[in-house]
């Protein structure tokens, strides 16, 4: 029978030190894991249109803020281009979800198909903080947008007020499964019927779609129908806004014939607003929405306290009103800051 072969003290020492460096290594990469930066996955509805860029510099923001005190952090922003590409936004999600990012940011394009990824993701010990727009779900960190129904609400206060209390006008709706745009246009209903009863809506169930030139044409069938008759429009949302603004340009009523109260900023609104052509904005705050949105997950995932429910706010911007300090503020984001474009 052979023995087995004895070790030297060379061979010993030498395993010594390869058992020693392997320890070391191990709290080396223990060591660098901990610097690792927290990487934040920012879904945006969008990408195309301002209200997006500024949810998109709000979060750069934060990212800077958390960088510049000593906490890493690296967020990923990504989105469909449309706004109406449901399909796309959940392989976004469920990307996101396969290489274990340590938490999401989404804006959801649809109240309702958005729920399944998001789920998976809480499965997968992924959380997600939810921005503008509602998720029926309760398997989120938290909630961070506008209050939509209130932003609806103020609208109708308004419309009423230059109205007079008397006239005809027309709700021209985004999407189905629009969440935030729902509750806008609910708020605008609701607050019309309970306030204004002398003022008739004449349409209220045209829906226009995600695109700037899909409203435009809505907008352009209902004014063929109505245009001699209405006093006022409300459009939900920056592309319902901007095809509205064009179809009442085509035929000479922008700016006096038609009031046109608009939803979110945006170069043409703003421009528009201080020509005359669209009476007020109702405007959002997406720069403080990224940002919150990026600091509520972050904040989360250090296990500090948070929200389940945080209002970002909600303003009625005029002509008369817009060169005040928080209105130009929020009209004028600071895209060229935290943006390279």
């Amino acid at each position: 029978m052979k023995s087995l072969p004895t070790l030297g003290f060379s061979a010993l020492s030498g395993l010594a030190l390869m058992i020693g460096c392997g320890v070391d290594q191990s709290d080396n990469s223990s060591t660098k894991s901990e610097n690792k930066p927290l990487q934040i996955a920012v879904i945006p509805k969008g990408t195309t249109h301002e209200f997006w860029k500024s949810i998109h510099a709000g979060a750069v923001k934060a990212e800077r803020e958390f960088n510049a005190a000593g906490t890493p952090v690296e967020i990923i922003w990504k989105g469909p281009l449309r706004e109406d590409d449901r399909e796309l936004q959940i392989q976004v999600v469920e990307n996101f979800v396969s290489r274990k990012v340590d938490g999401i940011v989404l804006a959801p394009l649809d109240i309702e198909a958005l729920v399944a990824p998001v789920e998976l993701a809480g499965q997968r010990k992924i959380p997600v903080v939810v921005i503008d727009s509602g998720l029926n779900t309760d398997q989120t960190a938290s909630y961070v947008s506008t209050d939509n129904y209130q932003g609806g609400s103020l609208a109708a206060m308004h419309m009423g007020k230059i109205l007079k209390g008397k006239g005809k006008a027309i709700l021209l709706r985004y999407q189905v499964g629009s969440a935030s745009t729902d509750q806008r246009e609910q708020g605008f209903l609701d607050t019309m019927k309970e306030k204004f009863p002398g003022i008739e809506l004449v349409s209220t169930d045209q829906h226009t779609g995600a695109t700037r030139d899909k409203a435009y044409t809505a907008a352009q069938n209902l004014l063929n129908q109505y245009a001699k008759d209405i006093d006022a429009v409300f459009a939900p949302c920056e592309p319902v806004t901007v095809g509205v603004l064009m179809a009442l340009r085509d035929i000479g009523k922008a700016g006096g014939a038609i009031k046109l109260i608009g939803f979110d900023g945006g170069g043409q609104p703003v421009q528009a607003l201080e020509k005359g052509d669209i009476e007020a904005l109702i405007l959002q705050n997406p720069v403080r929405m990224g940002y919150l949105g990026v600091k509520t997950m972050v904040d989360h995932l250090q296990g500090k306290p948070i929200q389940k429910r945080i209002d970002t706010g909600v303003h009625v911007i005029t002509r008369d009103n817009m060169n005040e300090p928080e209105m130009h503020a929020l009209l004028n984001p600071p895209l060229s800051e935290y943006l390279d474009e």
